[in-house]
């Protein structure tokens, strides 16, 4: 995979605007993992940007499997509707084979998802928002329950979207209280001319026989 991280942007992968204690990680020896256990969940490939398929259960395992599909099917994502950016139906047509292979089947689920748009200044240097980016990333896959991230590029107005899947606001707002979201969250007056957090709910019935994308209420 080729990855622009020059063209990336400190997404605040959350709204938690509260002071919190740092995060401290720490690596815990043990058995070989299994096969297929980490998954690229974003632009990101490196080993702390990966997501530990193990620590969630069988219906966010499986579609953070089936988002790996995830891609924009608009060119103009950076200012279009949410749900008509992206290739919603086959990813939920992905998450309805692995529901069936896997033997486990889906129960009724709902995610929260941030989009996050964006006008970046024209001074603004992509070098410094994708070192502030990636160290956010990687706090926030730290802090569990971050299924995807996904960021486009900056158009000819500068404008962008980047995207987050959670297990659940709960754990978006956790995802923010390490001092490398604070730091990327803190610059954002700094080299953004215009952003704007949009929240949503992904809903997905039992079986995936239905799906909706509604505002979060």
């Amino acid at each position: 995979m080729s990855v622009e991280v020059a063209k990336s942007a400190p997404v605040d992968f959350t709204l938690a605007s509260e002071k919190e204690p740092q995060i401290e990680i720490e690596l815990i020896p043990g058995t070989p993992p299994r096969e297929g256990r980490y998954l690229v969940q974003s632009p990101y490939e490196e080993f702390d940007h990966l997501l530990d398929l193990d620590t969630l259960d069988n219906e966010n395992a499986l579609l953070a499997r089936a988002l790996a599909k995830l891609r924009n099917v608009r060119e103009d994502y950076a200012t279009a509707p949410y749900v008509e950016s992206f290739n919603w139906p086959e990813v939920i047509e992905e998450l309805r084979i692995l529901a069936r292979e896997s033997g486990s089947g889906f129960k009724k689920a709902s995610f929260y998802v941030v989009a996050f748009r964006s006008r970046i200044k024209p001074d603004t240097h992509y070098g410094d928002l994708g070192e502030l980016d990636k160290a956010a990333h990687a706090e926030a896959v730290a802090s569990g329950g971050f299924l995807k991230y996904w960021f486009g590029s900056p158009d000819s107005q500068l404008a962008n979207l980047a995207t987050c899947l959670w297990r659940s606001r709960e754990d978006a707002i956790a995802g923010g209280r390490g001092p490398a979201h604070r730091k990327a969250a803190m610059s954002t007056r700094s080299l953004y001319a215009y952003w704007k957090i949009d929240q949503h709910r992904l809903t997905i019935s039992d079986n995936v026989d239905e799906w909706e994308i509604t505002e979060w209420e």
